[in-house]
């Protein structure tokens, strides 16, 4: 019998088309066998494909999981962003909401809401905490010799590489193979130029993840935002990722230590809107 699973494609933290974090949205009734989660991840072939079902737990609005072309992860922002987007623009089917809850597995309950600014929604996160460490395998992977910073406190096996200036980002031409092996996220990240319309920039790379360059992270940011934070000494930033698709953010950071969360904005729009047939 054909199964017809609810499905959106949205680019996230994009105002328009062909810009953004590309996500698939899937509402379910109940579980699937998580072989079958992976192989419509897979078949998407999106960064990730966020799977959402009724949360009867009391704990959140909806449960919430997201998949790569090649495995679970502990933490998804954008494609969180995307859900809550897809939730809250369809008030007829999913009832009329400012805001929606997430109960996750690994990363707690998320929250998305409708921002009052032109951002569109406003995404919570924990923040990623990280520490300075030697990580001669990652920079050679990388290409540069710079500062080591890996996560001690957070959902993701997360390493943020400090570098000196927006150039040098932009023309980095990372040894993928290399990264494939390094079970991590790897943040490159640097003050962004002189005059700019944001604060830092940054590119992330997941090739062990199934993902080579992605290319608007919120995850990532729930770990620059602290980073930065302490930095620049500013709880409020703007953020660029300088990936070919490219997307800007905003961060601000809520409450002390571990505690505190990274309020991440930027709006979402939907590309298509159909089902998905098993």
């Amino acid at each position: 019998m054909t199964q017809t699973i609810p499905y959106w494609h949205v680019d996230a933290f994009a105002a328009q088309p062909f810009g953004g974090n590309q996500a698939a949205v899937m509402v379910l009734d109940q579980w699937l066998p998580d072989e079958t989660l992976q192989a419509i991840g897979g078949e998407n072939n999106f960064a990730e494909t966020a799977f959402v079902v009724r949360d009867v737990s009391g704990e959140a609005d909806w449960e919430l999981r997201w998949f790569t072309p090649t495995d679970e992860v502990a933490l998804c922002g954008h494609a969180t962003l995307a859900s809550g987007h897809v939730l809250l623009s369809h008030p007829e089917r999913f009832g009329h909401a400012e805001r929606v809850t997430f109960r996750t597995r690994k990363a707690g309950i998320l929250e998305v809401r409708k921002a009052e600014s032109a951002a569109g929604y406003e995404l919570a996160l924990p923040v990623t905490l990280v520490e300075r460490a030697s990580h001669p395998d990652l920079l050679a992977a990388i290409g540069f010799r710079g500062e080591v910073f890996v996560s001690w406190y957070g959902a993701e096996q997360t390493a943020i590489i400090a570098m000196r200036s927006e150039a040098e980002i932009r023309g980095l031409t990372p040894d993928m193979a290399a990264l494939r092996g390094i079970d991590l996220m790897a943040i490159c990240t640097a003050p962004a130029d002189e005059g700019s319309d944001y604060d830092i920039v940054s590119r992330v790379f997941v090739p062990a993840w199934g993902v080579a360059e992605d290319s608007v992270t919120g995850s990532a940011h729930a770990a620059l935002a602290p980073f930065w934070a302490e930095r620049l000494g500013k709880r409020e930033m703007r953020a660029h990722q300088a990936s070919k698709r490219g997307g800007d953010l905003t961060m601000r950071l809520e409450g002390e230590g571990k505690g505190q969360r990274a309020w991440l904005g930027g709006p979402c729009v939907t590309v298509v809107e159909g089902a998905f047939r098993l």
